[in-house]
């Protein structure tokens, strides 16, 4: 019978997917308790040629992967060069297996990849399994291979616990995060992946210094102690007190706006160089010289009369509400000539180059058209020293023609003289402010940006509102002026009505309020990077190279004393003076009423993976209804509700997946209908793509106690259930279900073979 089963399973599941699968590591090599050192490459010249260069890399990869690759028919090895030096990207190739590795010159591992097609990924697009995954091995041999590919000497990596091992479907544990130097922490960051059936390092990839940072690593002795470099640190903080929503991802309730002390968007993050005891910005970026290529013209579709004489049918009732939803709805034509009819855009010698319409659904079921224009100057007018076009974004209201938000593309210039001052440029955008909103009066100017110094084509104002004396950052105005000709090139706007305002009494003072914030921070020496200057009279070749490829700055890392935190705190709560607690935005669900109850083991599993009840309650005894049973499979797949407070678009999005996963048909859907033990086997067995299989006649027994109790059409589902373990000892067919009955059978289902 199992034998007969395990055949119709087989051919009721979609056909494998085949994806690239991985070489298993010697056993020997999870065992492995000292780290081994990469051997330090033998001096072949700096005039070696070519084959002698690649003969040397590959040894080198070979003993530090310990690799036989005497199964391999085919080698190749090409060098790529980079800014900082080569890499050789080494494939040893045979008809049932690829390695890919990428090396330094002296045999550092970058990145390594096989391919040994032992196993194919098997795609499921029904009800998901559980994840086959040993976490504690899967970490022994990542470890394992970390230890072969790192220096010994001065790298290192403290592995978490595996991403993935805890995602339905999982059939990889995947690690990432970042690679100390000398024991501290540093930029440099590491993946590696490990296949759970064999527990096989498939993937790897790292950043190096010698990769990515001019000059190496220093030094890790300090010369600045860590108190001095707090003081510093300490004064650098800045904090500003204004109204934020406190429950902004609670969407359903009413908008509670409290004071809270927050880093203002103008805070630059800075560091204490470690041997000097300067003030640093840190920063992770190259810096190129302005040599980008003009965008490609963009042509204007022409009208087509492919379709002259087409026949024609009627449209139904649905199809005709559709176009009633288009009433009223101005052409392109017309909202340009509303967006013109505002000069300050200054849209003189600008054309339109595409125009998009499209449906909006609001949170309260309404509906609004909106469409986004964009504008060009076009070749004719472009700005022939930068090869340049300018570009504006309209996103419109489609009805009223009213602006929602403007976007401009500007070329920076170092050479840049403003023709408009700030002062002028806040002018233009105050008087376009009243022009714009009734609500220009409650828009004080908060914050200016004038980096035209810098070479930016705007100045940029943010007016906001302002209750009981502070700012309300989330209702506000953005406005940019183009330092050339003044025109208002980019525009935001943000208003509401709903929040209540807490009281501005009894507020903490800001001192007491950055003490606080201050001891959310441990100070910490590590490894950063910053961009330096090149010279181009330094003498340095390899300077001398990069700016010759168009560089002015580039990379490198300093060792430096940094505040650091294991929680993103959005703030000090301006009546406690006490840090606020970040919300939770992973998928954890917590249950107030599952302790001591019979399924509390196979609920909390469930909610250990996010397959769950939204709400903070599993309810753990009421009979279950479809609408809970769909609920809870549908959370599997991403969608986690309370039943008891789903809106009907909710429920009919919620429905549609489990149609499409073959859960039910329509004419199924019975939502109040409390379940039995037959049905729910049903459901979640067609969930799981089995419907086909089970459905097919006279061909299936079942040794469940009760088997003469059981509806002759769930006979398959009966037998189906009993071989893949999902019920066992009686089938009760009719019994009604609980919650808790439900969360057992589920969990049995998830934990599948397929």
């Amino acid at each position: 019978m199992k034998r007969m089963i395990s055949l119709l399973l087989g051919l009721s599941m979609s056909a494998a997917l085949a994806l690239p699968a991985f070489a298993e590591p010697e056993k020997e090599a999870v065992a492995v308790e000292e780290p081994i050192a990469i051997a330090p490459a033998p001096d072949i010249g700096a005039d070696a040629t070519a084959d002698a260069r690649l003969k040397n890399v590959a040894e080198l990869v070979k003993g530090a992967l310990d690799l036989d690759t005497d199964g391999y028919t085919e080698f190749n090895g090409v060098l790529s060069e980079e800014e900082l030096g080569v890499a050789w990207n080494l494939d040893w190739n045979s008809a049932d297996a690829n390695l890919h590795v990428s090396a330094l010159d002296d045999g550092t591992i970058i990145s390594y990849w096989h391919n040994d097609n032992k196993e194919s990924y098997r795609y499921n697009p029904y009800l998901p399994t559980f994840p086959k995954i040993d976490s504690a091995a899967a970490k022994a041999a990542a470890r394992a291979f970390l230890d072969r590919v790192l220096d010994a000497s001065s790298e290192a990596v403290e592995l978490e616990e595996p991403r993935a091992a805890g995602q339905l479907n999982g059939t990889s544990a995947y690690f990432s995060g970042n690679i100390k130097l000398n024991g501290l922490p540093s930029p440099l960051t590491y993946n590696i992946t490990v296949r759970g059936s064999d527990n096989a390092v498939t993937n790897f990839s790292r950043t190096a210094p010698a990769q990515r940072y001019l000059g190496g690593v220093p030094s890790a002795a300090p010369a600045v102690a860590q108190s001095d470099a707090a003081a510093k640190l300490r004064d650098t903080l800045e904090l500003e007190l204004i109204y934020v929503t406190e429950n902004a991802n609670r969407p359903k309730e009413a908008k509670r706006a409290v004071l809270r002390y927050v880093v203002p968007s103008s805070h630059e993050v800075l560091c204490v160089d470690a041997q000097t005891g300067e003030l640093v910005g840190a920063d992770d970026m190259f810096y190129y010289t302005n040599n980008s290529p003009a965008p490609a013209a963009m042509e204007m579709a022409e009208d087509s009369d492919s379709g002259a004489g087409a026949a024609r049918k009627s449209l139904n009732a649905t199809e005709l509400t559709g176009v009633d939803k288009l009433k009223d709805v101005l052409s392109t034509e017309q909202l340009d000539a509303k967006i013109r009819s505002e000069k300050a855009y200054m849209l003189d010698g600008y054309k339109i180059a595409t125009s998009n319409y499209r449906l909006v659904k609001n949170p309260d079921k309404s509906e609004n058209i909106y469409c986004t224009i964009r504008y060009t100057t076009g070749e004719a007018a472009a700005d022939q020293k930068a090869d340049y076009r300018a570009d504006r974004t309209f996103y419109a209201d489609a009805r009223t023609g009213e602006v929602k938000s403007l976007n401009s593309y500007g070329r920076w210039d170092d050479d840049r003289e403003p023709k408009i001052t700030q002062s002028r440029a806040q002018s233009i955008a105050e008087d376009f402010l009243k022009r714009y909103t009734p609500h220009a009066d409650a828009l004080p100017l908060y914050d200016n940006s004038n980096e035209t110094g810098k070479g930016a084509p705007s100045y940029g104002f943010t007016f906001t509102r302002k209750v009981n004396g502070y700012f309300y950052p989330e209702n506000n105005c953005v406005i940019q002026i183009d330092c050339d000709t003044g025109a208002v090139c980019g525009l935001n706007f943000t208003w509401d009505d709903g929040a209540e305002f807490a009281s501005a009494d009894n507020l903490v003072s800001e001192k007491d309020a950055l003490d606080a914030w201050m001891e959310t921070y441990n100070v910490v020496l590590g490894y950063r990077s910053k961009s330096r200057k090149l010279e181009p009279l330094s003498g340095n070749a390899l300077e001398d190279k990069l700016i010759s490829l168009g560089y002015e700055r580039f990379q490198v890392l300093f060792l430096s004393y940094g505040l650091e935190r294991d929680e993103n705190y959005p703030g000090i709560d301006a009546k406690t003076g006490k840090p606020v607690q970040p919300e939770a935005v992973d998928n954890e669900i917590l249950y107030s009423d599952i302790d001591g109850t019979e399924a509390a083991a196979e609920i909390q599993k469930l909610a250990d993976y996010g397959v769950g009840f939204a709400g903070g309650e599993f309810r753990p005894n009421i009979s279950l209804t479809q609408w809970d049973a769909v609920c809870l499979i549908a959370s599997s797949r991403g969608w986690r509700l309370n039943p008891d407070d789903a809106e009907d678009e909710e429920k009919n999005n919620v429905y549609g997946m489990i149609y499409g996963m073959g859960g039910l048909t329509p004419e199924e859907r019975r939502e109040d209908n409390v379940m039995t033990r037959g049905e729910l086997v049903k459901l979640l067995l067609d969930c799981g793509g089995y419907r086909a299989v089970a459905n097919l006649n006279g061909i299936f027994t079942t040794d469940f106690t009760d088997k003469d109790a059981i509806p002759a059409a769930e006979i398959g589902y009966a037998a189906l259930a009993q071989g893949l373990g999902v019920v066992q000892g009686t089938y009760n067919a009719k019994e009604t279900v609980r919650r808790s009955a439900a969360a057992v059978l589920l969990c049995r289902m998830m934990e599948r073979e397929i």
